[in-house]
């Protein structure tokens, strides 16, 4: 089922055509040629909303100037018609709506105003033109979407946002790390539902963890929304939280330690869960989706697939049982090098995606 468009700028031409004509009543507006620019010296709150200067404005940023124009600055509210385009008729000749004007006529004001900073590749403006740009869907073949948001995430909304293979890497790692959390605390709690119903209290430490999460979120997300130091911050501090609660549930301890960890990992891994969802990091998926996903990105990233990544941890136990401690090594710097780092679990040697570790140079064979 394909659902109805709305509103339709086609809907509303009255109304836009009614609008231009009021903005040139008030001399806000001039017409060239069967197109209606609106003039942006006239208005004297243009650049409120950005907090940007007229004079500071950089034309031609996204397309080349017109030259007819009295400013730079000024847009288009009205196009006079191309061959092949469709076309309306109006005082100033058969056009179309130029897009600023669009949503003016079908909407109300918006109650939030926000302009994103450029998107750069190596601090060069991305651009068509320069053939240096990529798609989303280029980037999510090789990355989690998820990944991809969370580096947007990392970068302030209205600053630039330099894309990097090696953020990109970081975010990906950080997102994993997130969902494992989120998996090692629901299997957790899962061997302990007899605290469901019961009067357990939080531990204090939690209390502050959870009072602080909430107040920093509050208050940094109103704040223009300054999504970095959330994820930098107190997010972090609260994952770190969660796993501080993990490992103390792995050890003996009396009945009400543990459950009152138990019941403090349950709140904070609400509140934790609160906060993803509002950033739109939080799948709908299982959390060991998420992280096969993830791995499976990184596989294809490393030019692997999962058989040879088991392949070299058995060449390596093999290599460490006969103590050749020197080509184990090896195997797992070949393998961080390629973003697959490994990890010895008591018996068990398991792996997760990491960020690429550079090798260092091997100093050259003794001649002697």
């Amino acid at each position: 089922m394909v659902l109805p468009i709305q509103p339709r700028v086609s809907d509303h031409m009255d109304q836009i055509k009614d609008m231009i004509t009021q903005i040139i009543n008030n001399d806000c507006a001039y017409t060239i040629d069967g197109d209606v620019y609106f003039a942006v010296d006239k208005s004297p709150n243009y650049g409120r909303l950005s907090g940007r200067k007229l004079e500071n404005n950089r034309a031609g940023e996204r397309v080349a100037v017109d030259s007819r124009k009295r400013n730079p600055a000024d847009f288009a509210l009205w196009k006079a018609a191309k061959p092949g385009e469709p076309s309306w008729d109006s005082p100033w000749g058969p056009g179309r709506p130029g897009w600023h004007i669009e949503c003016t006529c079908q909407e109300s004001i918006v109650s939030y105003w926000m302009h994103n900073g450029h998107v750069t590749n190596n601090n060069e403006k991305m651009s068509k033109s320069l053939g240096n740009f990529f798609t989303i869907r280029q980037i999510t073949d090789l990355y989690h979407p998820l990944a991809l948001r969370y580096f947007l995430l990392g970068t302030h909304y209205r600053s630039p946002v330099n894309y990097s293979i090696a953020q990109l890497e970081i975010a990906s790692e950080a997102v994993f790390y997130i969902y494992q959390t989120l998996r090692d605390c629901e299997d957790t709690l899962s061997l302990f539902q007899e605290v469901n119903g019961r009067n357990v209290c939080i531990t204090p430490a939690a209390q502050d963890c959870i009072r602080t999460l909430q107040t920093d979120f509050q208050t940094k997300m109103s704040d223009d929304l300054s999504t970095p130091h959330i994820l930098n911050a107190s997010l972090q501090e609260a994952l770190r939280f969660i796993n501080s609660c993990l490992n103390m549930l792995k050890k003996k301890q009396q009945k009400q330690q543990q459950l009152s960890a138990v019941e403090s990992l349950t709140e904070l891994g609400k509140e934790v869960k609160g906060v993803l969802s509002v950033l739109g990091l939080l799948s709908t998926l299982a959390y060991s989706e998420v992280l096969q996903q993830l791995k499976g990105k990184a596989l294809k990233r490393a030019g692997m697939i999962e058989d040879d990544v088991l392949h070299l941890i058995e060449e390596r136990a093999l290599a460490r049982k006969n103590k050749d401690f020197s080509k184990g090594d090896q195997i797992r710097a070949d393998l961080a090098s390629k973003g697959i780092a490994l990890m010895d679990v008591g018996k068990e040697t398991i792996w997760r995606p990491c960020v690429p570790v550079q090798q260092e140079p091997q100093a050259p064979a003794s001649s002697t």
